[in-house]
Parts: C-alpha cells; sequence; structure tokens
C-alpha cells in the first residue's frame, strides 16, 4: 500500500470546527477586500479628472500662441495684409470632463469624499444597532449588492456623458450608507468564531484586506483610468456585488448557528451511526439509531455481523435489533437568549469612548491618505494618474505590514492602548519626513511610503479589529455577545466622522500647499495619542499586566 502523501495527511488533521473557521476566516477576509477594491477607484480617478482638464487648456493656449507667432510672422516678412489673429479656444467647451474642470476642482473632489463619507459615519452608527436585529449573512448580501449597484453607477455617468454635480453627489451618499453594513458585520462574524487567544495577530492578519483591498482597486482603477474611466468603477462595483451572493450561500454567522445543520441529519426516518461500542469501524460492528415515526420507537440495528460480547448483552440473539418505546420531551431553555445592548449601555463599556476619539483623528489621517495620496504624488512627482496609482499601493503595503506587527505586540505585551499610542507617536515626525523627501525623487518617496503606511494603519487597524472585538466581549457585558455588533459601529462610525473631515479639509488646505495638509495630519496623530494617554496610565500601571493568552478563549 502506498504512504499517504502529506498534503492530505496535513488536510486531514484538521478537525471540522477548525475547517469553518477557516471558511469563516477567509470568506469575511474576501467580502471586506471587495468593499475597499470599491472604494478606491474614485482617488485613482481625481487626478485623471482634473489632468484631462488641464492638459487640454494647456494644449490649446499652446496651440493659440503657436498659431498667433505664425500670423504675426507671415504678416510682418511679406508686408502684406496682415491675417487677423484666430479666436481663443473655448477651453470650457473642449475640457474631456466637467464639472471637475473649473479652478475649484479641489473643493469640489473633496466634497464628492465628503459626501460619501460623512454619510457612512452617519449611517454607521445606525447599522450596528440595525445588524443585531437581523440576520448577518441577509443584511450583509444586501449591502454588498446594493453597493455594486451604485459604485457601477458612477461608472455610468462616464458612459452616458453625464455632468451633473448632484448626480455624483447623490451615488456617494447612497453608497456610503449600504456600504456601512460591511463592517459591523463582518467583525461581529470573526469575533463569534475566534477568542482572545491571539486575537491581535487573528485580528491583524484579517485585516489586511483594508490594504489588500486598495492595492487591488488601485490596480484595477488604473487600468481603465486613462481610456475609460468609466470602467474603473464598474468593475468594482461587479466583483462587490459578486461578493454579495457568495456571502448568501456560504456566509455563517455564528458557530451555534451549525447546530440546527446538525439536528437535520438527525430527522425522523434517518439512520445514523452511533457510538460503537465493540471497537469502532475495524471491529466490522456499527450499530445504527432508528425512528419510527408512527410507533414512537428507537430501535438499534448491527450491521455486518460479527457481534461482540457487548453487543450481545443488549440485542436479543435471534435478531440483529431491539426497538424500545420513547416519549415526547418538552425541553425548556433554563434562560432568555440575550437582548441586544443599547447605545448608551455600549458606551458605558470601559475605553469606548476613548478608542472611538482616538480613532476619530488616527482614520482621519489614514482616510486623506486614501483619498488624497494619488492626486499629491501626481503633482509632487510629477508621474500620471497610473504611475502615481500604483505607487499609492506601497503606502498599503506597509499598512498590512504595520497592522499585523500592532497585532503581534499588543498580545505578546497584553496592552493594546500603549501599542497605538507609540506607533501614533512614531508616525507625526515621519510625516513630516515624508513631506520633506517625497520632493527628492523615487526612491526615497518608495521607502517613505512603507513605513508612513505602517505607523499609520498600524493603530487603526489594531482599534477596529482587535480593541473592538475585546470591548465588545468585555466582562461588564456578562457573556452577551450581541453588543459586539454596536460596539464595532460606535467606534468605526466615530472615526468615520474624522475619515469625512481629512479628505475634506485635506481639499480646502491643499490650495494654499500641501505643506499645510501635511501639518493637519500632524496635529491629528497628536491628538489621537492624547485621547489614549489614561488608557495607557491603567496599562502600564495596572497591579495585574498579563499578556493575552492564547488559550483564553471566548465563550460562544
Amino acid at each position: 500500500m502506498a504512504p499517504v502523501p502529506p498534503g492530505i495527511r496535513l488536510l486531514v488533521s484538521f478537525n471540522r470546527d477548525q475547517w469553518y473557521r477557516a471558511l469563516t476566516f477567509g470568506l469575511t477576509f474576501l467580502l471586506y477586500t471587495s468593499f475597499h477594491l470599491s472604494r478606491k477607484p474614485i482617488s485613482i480617478v481625481k487626478s485623471e479628472l482634473h489632468r484631462n482638464c488641464s492638459s487640454v487648456s494647456e494644449l490649446a493656449t499652446a496651440a493659440a500662441a503657436a498659431a498667433a507667432a505664425a500670423v504675426m510672422a507671415a504678416g510682418s516678412g511679406g508686408g502684406g495684409i496682415r491675417q487677423p489673429s484666430p479666436p481663443p479656444p473655448h477651453t470650457d467647451m473642449d475640457c474631456s470632463w466637467k464639472p471637475f474642470d473649473k479652478s475649484n476642482y479641489k473643493q469640489l473632489l473633496g466634497a464628492m469624499d465628503y459626501s460619501f463619507l460623512c454619510a457612512y459615519a452617519v449611517g454607521m452608527y445606525l447599522s450596528g444597532i440595525i445588524g443585531e436585529r437581523l440576520p448577518i449573512r441577509l443584511y450583509l448580501t444586501v449591502g454588498m449588492v446594493t453597493s455594486g449597484l451604485f459604485t457601477c453607477l458612477f461608472g455610468l455617468g462616464y458612459i452616458y456623458n453625464v455632468h451633473n454635480l448632484g448626480f455624483y453627489v447623490f451615488v456617494q451618499v447612497a453608497n456610503g450608507l449600504v456600504q456601512t453594513t460591511g463592517w459591523p458585520s463582518v467583525v461581529t462574524c470573526i469575533g463569534n468564531w475566534f477568542g482572545k487567544g491571539r486575537r491581535g495577530l487573528i485580528m491583524g492578519l484579517w485585516n489586511s484586506h483594508t490594504s489588500v483591498g486598495n492595492i487591488l482597486g488601485s490596480l484595477i482603477a488604473g487600468y481603465w483610468v486613462s481610456s475609460n474611466w468609466g470602467m474603473s468603477f464598474i468593475v468594482p462595483g461587479l466583483i462587490i456585488a459578486a461578493m454579495g451572493v457568495v456571502c448568501f450561500f456560504f456566509l455563517i454567522e455564528h458557530p451555534n448557528d451549525l447546530k440546527s445543520l446538525h439536528a437535520q441529519t438527525s430527522s425522523p426516518g434517518q439512520s445514523l451511526p452511533a457510538k460503537n461500542w465493540s471497537g469502532g469501524v475495524n471491529g466490522h460492528t456499527e450499530v445504527y439509531l432508528q425512528y419510527k415515526e408512527g410507533k414512537n420507537k428507537v430501535c438499534y440495528y448491527v450491521q455486518n455481523g460479527g457481534q461482540s460480547y457487548d453487543t450481545e448483552l443488549l440485542l436479543p440473539r435471534d435478531q440483529g435489533s431491539v426497538c424500545l418505546p420513547v416519549q415526547q420531551v418538552v425541553v425548556v431553555k433554563s434562560e432568555s437568549e440575550p437582548s441586544a445592548i443599547s447605545f448608551m449601555g455600549a458606551l458605558r463599556i470601559p475605553g469606548v469612548i476613548e478608542f472611538s476619539l482616538s480613532l476619530l483623528f488616527a482614520k482621519l489621517v489614514s482616510y486623506t491618505f486614501l483619498f488624497w495620496l494619488p492626486l499629491y504624488i501626481t503633482k509632487a512627482a510629477h508621474l500620471d494618474a497610473k504611475k502615481a496609482g500604483d505607487l499609492s499601493t506601497l503606502f498599503d503595503v506597509g499598512g498590512i505590514v504595520g497592522g499585523i506587527l500592532a497585532g503581534v505586540i499588543s498580545d505578546k505585551l497584553g496592552k493594546r492602548a500603549t501599542t497605538c499610542a507609540i506607533m501614533l507617536l512614531l508616525a507625526a515626525p515621519t510625516l513630516y519626513g515624508f513631506s520633506m523627501i517625497s520632493q527628492l525623487g523615487l526612491g526615497p518617496t518608495v521607502a517613505m511610503l512603507l513605513v508612513c503606511g505602517g505607523l499609520v494603519n498600524g493603530p487603526y487597524a489594531l482599534i477596529t479589529t482587535a480593541v473592538s472585538a475585546d470591548l465588545g466581549t468585555h466582562k461588564s457585558l456578562k457573556g452577551n455577545a450581541r453588543a459586539l455588533s454596536t460596539v464595532t459601529a460606535i467606534i468605526d462610525g466615530t472615526g468615520s466622522v474624522g475619515a469625512a473631515l481629512g479628505p475634506l479639509l485635506a481639499g480646502v488646505l491643499s490650495a494654499g500647499g500641501w505643506d499645510q495638509v501635511f501639518y493637519m495630519l500632524m496635529t491629528a496623530d497628536f491628538l489621537a495619542l492624547l485621547l489614549l494617554l489614561r488608557l495607557v496610565m491603567n496599562e502600564l500601571f495596572s497591579s495585574k499586566p498579563h499578556p493575552i493568552s492564547a488559550v483564553e478563549l471566548k465563550e460562544h
């Protein structure tokens, strides 16, 4: 007999529960990757919209100047009749896209970001409360499909030549509202399946979906941005809608949901293997149970012959089965299902307010980079839209590493707030260095993008994942796991207020120079650090500091 391949041996070494955990981890990772993948195109298309307008204006001005010079030369050299100079070109009509061809294009693009993020922030507070009262799988599916619809609708504006700013603002607001279904749902699912042991590491790896989605969104949008930017939205929209369908068919919200599946396999009239009383399959004796629906009896059958001494004592000698009468039993639960926590009840959980306000400023910095980094690279490094979009993905690569490191360090130390504070303290001077070094060339810019991505996204990733899951299962809740969605929504909703303010302020401040934008980002990092100081002091001077044990698991 040939030996079993090591790969097969590895696969069968995992039990059913571990496979379900792996499925939940991978599926929720892909689901939220598609969310961020559909948000990224707007930042890539920004520079193309304005670059088209400015390029047309420059070409038209240059052509007009050349034509005027030619006329002047012909008139002066020939001494004949002087030709009238051609009329100035109508650059407003010739511009490739409106309404972003005006001098206040930064404010208009900032308003686009603000409309999405403001709707997202407002909707997030409601989303967690609604999500705890509806089936998460259906709630998430509807949100993803409708988000795909609105993302495609934005791209159709290019195909159908829509130049109405109100149309794009409406689409952004609607998309921001429906995208709030994503984060509380996936964090609740991952929190239900994974306990507190190594939660920082698991959440750090899992939260890389944010950066992976940004990278894929940049690459997909960049592929079409110069030729047909409508496809930069339509393709991501189709992807998130398709993932919504996958969510409907495969997402398991909680391990307890599988009990109904196992109960169905024990339905009346079906035979199931029972615990073998004589040594299992190798002994060629299998005992089966079958419920006789019309006779109210349970019958025991022995197959494959070879009755052992144990089964001979249980079954008659002249037949291979025995039926026993049963009676109906009514099972009453000893305690009722925990009720969903209120908004004010979630705010009273220790640490929720501090981490929420700190995330407001941390997410302000992260989302300013998300929406404005490609345009900044275009202006600072003088690159086209596609190259700037590709280069901006390095910020997200650094974010993946930073999120994982933050999770590992916080697991090792058992100090979430301290880990965030250290990274925020290092991020502020790094941002200033990036604003200086990005003017020196491509090489230094690449290095600083990676470092900034890690330090900026590390605290943001840790607070929105491991910290939210920890607070949502805080001991003060006495095992009420239904609070996780509301706590997650409050923390991320407050952070989304900063995410809405950051790009808006960047659009206003960038008119006076990019240095003002970086000063704003450094100030936000400093404020995020200040808001965590009380929690940091509690962690450093706590009488019982301890790392988070790998065996400390959450009760389901």
